[in-house]
């Protein structure tokens, strides 16, 4: 049987753990799978290998007819909320319908988070890229404000890429090189060291090395 390289995941929240030393550790909860084998890609006809792969089922009758034809070709009896593609070797040593969990996963093995960031809305320059403030006397007049943002004469503009206020969080980002401290196939929980982006409930994408 194949091993896949990334499966999907919720992020559940933080504890602490103590190893063996007596230290505490503080861990992220990730419940990882089961995914389902929806589609297999390949070399020949896609031009890679991988699989399509879901995550957390919903009810069939929320999908339209060519998802739910989709679905049903793979053998799933259920629709996911989450659909995506993940790398494989070999896509032949996986069968459509086949249930993907943490059997081979080890302990201090690395893996890559990949979430979607909190978003915190619409932030000025302090909050968003910790400019310093102006002093705070009621005749400065330049608080947390941005300051001077153009150029002379020339080039007569505002550089592309200055930092500015913005849309803060929200972007798809990677947490590299987290450590798995635990893992539990039984109850889908797999245990990273360290902090994980995204809110509570939030989908990532594990990547394993």
């Amino acid at each position: 049987m194949g091993s896949v390289k990334a499966l999907m995941g919720k992020k559940l929240g933080m504890t602490r753990v103590f190893s063996e030393d007596g230290r505490s550790l503080p861990v992220t909860v990730l419940e990882v799978g089961p995914c389902v084998v929806l589609q297999k890609k390949t070399l020949e006809k896609e031009g890679y290998n991988a699989l399509q792969i879901g995550f957390e089922k919903r009810p069939l009758k929320r999908f339209n007819k060519p998802m739910r034809g989709h679905i049903e070709k793979a053998g799933a009896d259920t629709g996911f909320r989450y659909i995506r593609e993940v790398p494989v070797d070999n896509p032949e040593d996986f069968t459509l319908g086949q249930e993907l969990s943490l059997q081979d996963v080890e302990l201090g093995q690395l893996v890559d988070i990949v979430g979607i960031t909190k978003g915190k809305g619409y932030a000025g320059t302090v909050k968003r890229h910790g400019f310093s403030r102006g002093p705070m006397g009621h005749g400065s007049k330049h608080h947390r404000a941005v300051g001077s943002t153009g150029m002379s004469a020339y080039p007569s503009k505002v550089i592309k890429g200055k930092k500015m206020p913005g849309r803060m969080g929200g972007k798809r980002e990677t947490v590299k090189n987290s450590l798995i401290i635990d893992v539990r196939p039984g109850e889908n929980l797999l245990l990273v060291r360290g902090g994980v982006i995204g809110a509570v409930n939030q989908m990532v994408l594990i990547h394993f090395k």
